[in-house]
């Protein structure tokens, strides 16, 4: 499919939502920002479930809105599935009718989907014959996940299905989201206000605060901006796409990437998998020359390109490149006066954690 188009304009007097995105056609596209930044309204206004006059909407050749041209489709007549934080399940019915009420309304020749094939995808066969109050919060969303696909959507929207879920049961969902992003075709945006979701989920992100797009562009391109660290605040770091290459007898694992290897607590995946790494800005130290003597197994030379304030006073987001991969390193601003850091300047990075995003 080819891009996504959307133009929203929405005056609620206390809040103005004013977006013009253009977003990949594939895999996954993360909305995020704070509470009130106009996330969920934008996917409201995707599904037409809130018009914003003036707006336009297209998915590849298809247009939902057209308000130039008196287009409006409306919500039902949408190819699009969508999932709410609360999974919203028919309580009187079993999982199976509630997967099947979703089907039904798709004419047998538009389907795309097997009932059986989507239930394997989403680990849910086991339930078929139970009813939602007998299903845990992270079965719920599955179910409801799986009844938005046997909708065939040519798009899917999922308004932060994790949020109401603890850490055991977001653990438990993850890996299913996953799995939707490797093996399905259709587009999804999800919101989310996690960070971890959207370093683990997402290809394409994009950046609210108060209605407005701060920044919109790849996964790791963004997350690597040193202009940025107010919208991670303490999360702020990258996300490198490596590979497994190697597993040392010292019970460790190499990942390979473009600027380098990172060495890891041996991981169970086999050799040529590919695995994300998510670094966090605090755990990177920088040096003016290479460590020696240092239980820090991964460092990394690089070159300042950029340094930028943070909301922490004294401290300050310091973006290196490792040929050609960006690194963050948050340090302190008489750290970068002490080791007098510019544009420029060849450095060490000493990477303290590294967070495995399989």
């Amino acid at each position: 499919m080819s891009q996504i188009h959307a133009t929203f304009r929405i005056d609620r007097g206390d809040f103005r939502l004013d977006v013009d995105l253009t977003l990949p056609g594939h895999g996954v596209t993360a909305l995020f920002g704070h509470s009130g930044s106009g996330k969920t309204t934008v996917l409201r206004a995707i599904a037409g479930l809130e018009h914003a006059p003036g707006g336009y909407f297209a998915l590849g050749d298809v247009v939902w809105q057209d308000d130039a041209k008196g287009i409006f489709i409306p919500t039902h007549q949408r190819s699009l599935g969508y999932v709410f934080q609360e999974a919203s399940l028919f309580e009187h019915l079993t999982v199976e009718d509630n997967l099947e009420f979703g089907r039904k309304r798709i004419p047998q020749s538009e389907r795309r989907f097997k009932q059986s094939d989507v239930t394997e995808l989403l680990g849910i066969g086991g339930l078929l014959n139970r009813r939602p109050a007998s299903l845990s919060g992270g079965e719920r969303q599955r179910v409801a996940i799986a009844r938005a696909l046997l909708t065939a959507p040519q798009l899917l929207l999922m308004d932060e299905p994790l949020a109401a879920l603890d850490l055991k049961r977001k653990q438990e969902i993850l890996p299913y989201l996953e799995r939707l992003h490797d093996e399905l075709s259709i587009p999804l945006i999800y919101v989310s206000h996690a960070p971890d979701e959207v370093a683990r989920l997402a290809d394409h992100l994009v950046l609210l605060d108060t209605g407005k797009v701060v920044a919109s562009g790849p996964l790791t391109e963004t997350l690597a901006r040193a202009d940025l660290p107010q919208a991670f605040a303490d999360d702020a770091g990258v996300v490198i796409k490596t590979v497994v290459t190697h597993h040392e007898e010292d019970d460790l694992t190499q990942l390979d990437f473009v600027g380098g290897s990172i060495f890891v607590a041996r991981r169970p995946e086999t050799v040529g998998r590919r695995l994300r790494c998510r670094i966090h800005a605090r755990d990177v130290s920088l040096a003016l020359e290479k460590p020696v003597a240092s239980s820090i197994l991964n460092v990394f030379h690089g070159i300042v390109t950029a340094i930028a304030p943070t909301d922490t006073p004294g401290h300050v987001l310091v973006q290196l490149s490792l040929r050609n991969t960006p690194l963050l390193a948050r340090i302190t601003e008489r750290s970068r006066k002490a080791l007098n850091l510019h544009v420029g300047q060849p450095v060490w990075a000493q990477v303290k954690a590294v967070a495995l995003l399989a």
